[in-house]
């Protein structure tokens, strides 16, 4: 398969750990026989700073002309601790979500078992955690209008929602629950929000069309609860823009590092990967990144076009390394290896998947690995 891929690596450890992505990839290419091109562009703080835009429209053009886009990471201080700044980072992402109708994000949370122990929570509350978010991307109150009053002492942001919003990601989410083991739940404010009234009332209709799917529903205050309390519980969660985005970030502590966790965004024609992570601008430039979460993110690239075991290569790959210690020092302190030695194990392996006999792990932390 020929694949152009727009490769969007941004800000912080977002270069460092989309090269590993990309090394992945190679691998996959020579081990399967296929062609993937990679097109470097500019977004976020970095695009700011050289065009003064976050996404500029060379960027947006190559992203629509590719057949995916990987994505790394974006944000900066300066913006973060600036709340006068008109132009952010993080309107590019925004932007590009919108400008390639990618209304549907899917995050799973998978608990490793080699690294039960990493996680803060006790080993029999998370043991069997195997679940997937499916948040809605494009609308909700991260793009309703934006008031500020004259004197900057009143703000607002309006939500919205329609029901042919509702409805597209809800169908993608039970043909997703139907697939696994049969359970949906959809969180959301129906107590308060009308637009979560809304959410309630046109899921339930679609959930008759799926009578093999249990639907229920929780409140995102429990919801926010029962990820910590029961995790193993869910299967499939539903939820618009912002509850997702909270949701989410709060199960990626689950599996002991945000560093773990991937992340597809899909529309009609469009998709884009990329590690559900900031920018983590304190580890810019250490090789200390955790680059798995971007790896995987490139294994469900390969799974959203029918490539079934090259992606399940990669996530043999990831769990071996993970089994082995090779990580970086977000999940082991005393760990010697870096962002680059992972990415770079992770991709040998591929190579020669042979649960990698001949590998001189000494070398790995030198960059120098080899098989014999």
């Amino acid at each position: 398969m020929k694949l152009k891929i727009a490769l969007l690596a941004g800000d912080g450890i977002g270069p460092e750990v989309a090269a590993q992505a990309v090394t992945t990839l190679q691998a996959v290419e020579e081990t399967f026989g296929h062609e993937f091109s990679f097109t470097e562009a500019l977004v976020g703080a970095i695009a700011i700073d050289k065009q003064g835009d976050p996404l500029p429209d060379e960027t947006l053009a190559l992203c629509k002309e590719s057949d995916a886009v990987l994505f790394g990471a974006i944000g900066h201080p300066k913006f973060d601790n600036d709340p006068t700044a008109k132009v952010r980072p993080e309107q590019g992402l925004l932007k590009l979500r919108k400008e390639l109708g990618l209304f549907s994000n899917i995050r799973p949370v998978k608990i490793f078992p080699t690294l039960i122990e990493k996680s803060p929570l006790r080993e029999e509350r998370i043991t069997g955690t195997d679940f997937v978010i499916y948040r809605e991307l494009t609308g909700g109150i991260y793009f309703g209008e934006k008031f500020l009053s004259e004197d900057g002492t009143v703000a607002s942001d309006l939500c919205i929602y329609s029901e042919e919003e509702i409805s597209r990601i809800a169908h993608l989410a039970f043909k997703a629950a139907k697939g696994r083991r049969g359970k949906l739940t959809l969180v959301d404010k129906a107590n308060v929000l009308e637009s979560s009234r809304l959410w309630r009332k046109v899921v339930t209709r679609i959930g008759e069309s799926y009578p093999e799917v249990t639907l229920d529903y929780l409140f995102v205050d429990n919801a926010a609860m029962q990820l910590i309390l029961n995790p193993s519980q869910f299967d499939v969660i539903l939820t618009e823009n912002m509850f997702g985005d909270i949701i989410s970030d709060e199960g990626s502590i689950i599996g002991g590092s945000i560093g773990l966790l991937p992340s597809a965004s899909v529309g009609e024609d469009s998709s884009m990967f990329e590690p559900i992570h900031g920018s983590y601008p304190q580890a810019t430039g250490k090789n200390i990144a955790n680059p798995v979460a971007s790896i995987l993110s490139a294994a469900m690239l390969l799974d959203h076009f029918e490539l079934k075991e090259e992606a399940e290569a990669v996530v043999r790959a990831v769990t071996l390394s993970l089994k082995k210690g090779i990580v970086t020092p977000d999940l082991d302190p005393n760990s010697k290896y870096g962002t680059d030695d992972v990415g770079h194990y992770i991709a040998s392996n591929i190579r020669d998947s042979d649960d990698f006999r001949g590998l001189n792990q000494e070398n790995i932390g030198l960059g120098k690995s080899t098989i014999i």
